[in-house]
C-alpha cells in the first residue's frame, strides 16, 4: 500500500494484483482509495477517490498525502515528462535513461546564470534527489550518474498538469518582465 508497484521490479506481487484486482478494488474502496493499474506501462498505485471530496474539502481524511512541490522540482518533472514524450515518439527502447549531465543541461536553460557553476550543479543534484525520492526517477545501479525515467510520471504529469504549469510559467515570465519594463 506504500508507493508504486512495478511489473519489472515486483513480479510476483504484480501477478497477484492482476489476479485479485476486483478484490483489491473492493478492499481499498472501503477506506476511500482506488487502485490504478496500467498494464501497458507496468505499474499500479493507490489514489484517493475524488468522488469522496466535497466543496469544503475531503469528506473523509486523506490517507495519501498531497505534496507541494517546489518550482524547480516541478520544472524538472515537466522537462522529464516532455523528454519521455519525445522518446516515445521516436520509438525504440522502452526505458528512457538519462545521464546526470543531460539532466543538468536540461535544467540549466531555465536557471539564472551565475558565477558559481559548482553551486548550480549541486542545486540541480538536490532537485534530482527529490525527484528520485518521489519515485519518478530511478538511479541505475553500477553506473555513474545514470537515471531511468519511470513511466509512472505519465500518470501524475499529464497534459492538464503540463498546461497548468505552462500557464504558471507564462505568468511568472510576465511578472518578471513587468518589473523590468514598467514604463506606463
Amino acid at each position: 500500500m506504500k508507493g508504486v508497484l512495478y511489473r519489472d521490479v515486483h513480479e510476483s506481487q504484480w501477478n497477484q494484483l492482476l489476479q485479485l484486482q476486483a478484490n483489491v478494488r473492493d478492499y481499498v474502496g472501503v477506506i476511500g482509495l482506488t487502485v490504478v493499474v496500467d498494464e501497458a506501462e507496468g505499474y499500479a498505485y493507490l489514489r484517493s477517490r475524488p468522488d469522496l471530496e466535497d466543496e469544503d474539502g475531503p469528506a473523509i481524511p486523506r490517507l495519501i498525502p498531497r505534496r507541494a512541490l517546489s518550482f524547480h522540482v516541478s520544472l524538472l518533472l515537466a522537462l522529464l515528462r516532455k523528454k519521455l514524450i519525445e522518446f516515445d515518439a521516436s520509438g525504440g527502447d522502452t526505458k528512457l535513461v538519462l545521464t546526470r549531465e543531460q539532466i543538468v543541461e536540461m535544467m540549466r536553460v531555465f536557471l539564472p546564470e551565475g558565477s558559481n557553476e559548482v553551486r548550480l550543479v549541486d542545486q540541480i543534484d538536490s532537485h534530482i534527489g527529490k525527484v528520485v525520492e518521489l519515485g519518478f526517477l530511478r538511479r541505475i545501479k553500477d553506473t555513474d550518474g545514470h537515471y531511468e525515467v519511470r513511466r509512472i510520471i505519465k500518470a501524475f504529469v499529464d497534459g492538464q498538469w503540463l498546461a497548468e504549469f505552462d500557464q504558471r510559467l507564462a505568468e511568472y515570465a510576465v511578472e518578471l518582465r513587468g518589473d523590468d519594463h514598467e514604463e506606463t
